[in-house]
């Protein structure tokens, strides 16, 4: 399915379906009703920005997205103060939900203000806050992070959760009335509409979505026939669907269709799409037959009763420490089994077109070359094939800067790559939010919390267009997304930096001056700033 490209000084795309679309699709209907929101993208930041929007009064919301069906996908993430912090403010009801799916997920009986034993149990001593561990390759501390969310209320005024990704989009889904989100969306086309004060958001429904490479684990063997995970397929003929809204919202993610709509074949063509980082995963979800004496030595030397631990070839001098580019995460799972993560920099094609059990070869191979110890390379060579994936991280940089050129580890000449500028986050009418916008790897667990932290600041200023009736005011709703942006972009530099560097677990003090910017900011006066 080819997509349209923006072709005017504007990048908003004036082509009509018929100029872009073959033969074989069904036109439908195109509805005349124009929303005042239609969010692109119903994931986490999607939702919570529809569910803000309607908490600020706006209820005419449409929220669409691709996927046929929403369906058990992604990962376990970590929502930390800055990102409760914002929830809280877009809807406290939204931040209780996710709040009590979180904990409940990880102790159905901690609550932060009842008590945790019935009158009938007897009382038994308190157990120590849970911890995440940093150890080295001598299974030695590094460091360690409480994953308690009263620790981290009592330092920074909000808590920590974990909570997995489809576990997050289902609660808030549920927090919108059914006929706001609607699946089986796919956009292909956003066409202004000066003459009726919107924008037009051509859909296309029942057809082969392509893989998404830049967001989603995949098996490493690549299979052409596969069918990506997030979708459903129909082999019916394609239909197509037009949406009007005064507002677009692109939340939809680090592969972004409106973003590539926008800027290709424009003198932004360089940031249409995502950019590599320089770092990947290697994934091995569960590794069931693990050799008694290797198990115990696992447990011994580096889980010690621990459900997940981090272990890192990280040199340490004196206060501060030298990061180095391989770390692996090894879990138990409740049921026994052992699995594990791998992040490390790796060039993009060494990743393409591996199988599964060329992706073991290449773990032992990177895992050997940083002297890692026996213990975890016999574990990685029990992993079975079937049972491994792989993912490459991308970015959209928030800004180009000598110091993020060279953050990329693999690029062999980084001065041949003059800087440039990116693009603004918004455009007309339409605007990006998370990982559209700034995409980056998990390694600070902030793509998510940042995300949410862009939909409290978007929907808190369409809400005061909304208040001055200023939707067919162009220049308002320009100044409005520019503020949004000069808000946002340079702490989403500085917070990609750090996530390239993982700079601020290089000392005690890094770690601090970080933990102060991130998760105590006053979000009372930067809404009052707006």
């Amino acid at each position: 399915m080819p997509e349209t490209k923006s072709s005017s000084h504007t990048h908003t795309n004036t082509s009509t379906k018929s100029d872009t679309l073959p033969a074989s699709v069904i036109s439908t209907s195109t509805s005349q009703e124009i929303y005042d929101v239609v969010v692109i993208g119903a994931g986490p930041i999607g939702l919570a920005t529809a569910i803000g929007l309607r908490k600020c009064g706006i209820e005419n919301v449409l929220v669409i997205d691709q996927t046929r069906a929403f369906r058990q996908i992604g990962q376990t993430l970590d929502l930390l103060p800055n990102g409760l912090k914002a929830l809280k403010y877009l809807d406290p009801n939204a931040y209780e939900e996710v709040k009590n799916a979180g904990l409940g997920l990880l102790n159905p009986k901690q609550s932060n203000s009842q008590g945790t034993v019935e009158p009938t149990q007897k009382q038994q001593p308190p157990k120590a806050s849970p911890q995440w561990v940093y150890k080295n390759l001598q299974g030695e501390i590094i460091r360690s992070i409480s994953l308690s969310f009263d620790d981290w209320f009592k330092d920074y005024g909000e808590g920590r959760v974990s909570i997995s990704w489809y576990n997050l989009q289902t609660t808030l889904r549920q927090l919108l009335p059914q006929d706001q989100v609607k699946a089986n969306h796919r956009c292909i086309n956003v066409v202004n509409e000066p003459e009726k004060g919107c924008v037009r958001i051509d859909c296309v429904s029942d057809t082969r979505i392509e893989a998404n490479p830049y967001a989603y684990w995949t098996d490493g063997q690549k299979d052409n026939d596969k069918q990506p995970r997030n979708s459903d397929i129909s082999p019916q003929k394609l239909a197509t669907k037009s949406i009007r809204a005064k507002l677009i919202v692109a939340a939809d993610g680090i592969n972004s269709t409106v973003r590539s709509l926008l800027y290709t074949d424009t003198q932004y063509d360089d940031f249409a799409r995502p950019e590599y980082s320089g770092f990947a995963a290697i994934f091995c979800r569960e590794i069931a037959e693990v050799p008694k004496e290797l198990w115990t030595k696992l447990e011994e030397h580096f889980l010690q009763g621990s459900r997940i631990v981090t272990i890192t070839n990280d040199e340490i001098t004196g206060n501060s420490v030298f990061i180095n580019n391989i770390r692996i995460m090894l879990f138990r799972r409740q049921t026994g089994e052992f699995g594990y993560i791998i992040h490390l920099a790796l060039p993009l094609d060494s990743l393409q077109e591996k199988s599964e059990s060329s992706l073991i070869d290449l773990a032992l191979q990177e895992l050997e070359k940083a002297g890692f110890p026996d213990a975890l390379k016999q574990l990685v060579s029990l992993s079975p094939p079937a049972k491994m994936q792989q993912r490459p991280y991308y970015v959209h940089r928030a800004s180009i800067s000598d110091s993020l050129q060279v953050s990329n580890p693999t690029d062999p000449n980084p001065e041949a790559n003059p800087a440039k500028i990116p693009p603004a986050w918004s455009v007309g009418r339409i605007v990006l939010v998370g990982d559209a916008a700034h995409g980056m790897p998990p390694f600070m667990a902030q793509g998510a919390n940042q995300g949410l932290e862009d939909a409290l600041i978007v929907t808190t200023l369409i809400a005061k267009i909304a208040e001055e009736n200023n939707w067919d005011n162009l220049q308002a709703i320009a100044k409005a997304f520019e503020k949004y942006e000069h808000l946002r972009r340079p702490l989403m530099a500085y917070v990609q930096e750090a996530t390239l560097k993982r700079s601020p677990h290089s000392s005690d003090k890094e770690w601090e001056d970080y933990s102060q910017q991130m998760y105590c900011r006053n979000f009372d006066q930067v809404i009052e700033a707006l």
